[in-house]
């Protein structure tokens, strides 16, 4: 799934993947890292990845605060 995100947005270069998702290896994450791309899962749900992949996943309520904070920011 996250490679079809890839491929459909090869311009942006960052994307962010919102997912229930529980867990992927770390060759996993590393791929996607490496195309850009990073994880959104709600906090409940970090303990299910690699403790090596746990400090770079955005959780939800974090992403959306930062959604927020942009939003102020344009007004």
């Amino acid at each position: 799934m996250w490679r079809q995100v890839v491929d459909e947005a090869e311009r942006i270069s960052l994307k962010h993947l919102l997912t229930l998702q529980e867990g992927v290896s770390e060759n996993q994450f590393r791929q996607m890292s490496d195309a850009g791309v990073q994880l959104v899962v709600p906090r409940g749900l970090t303990d299910s990845y690699p403790k090596s992949v746990q400090p770079h996943l955005v959780t939800l309520e974090s992403f959306m605060g930062d959604l927020r904070a942009l939003m102020a920011a344009s007004e």
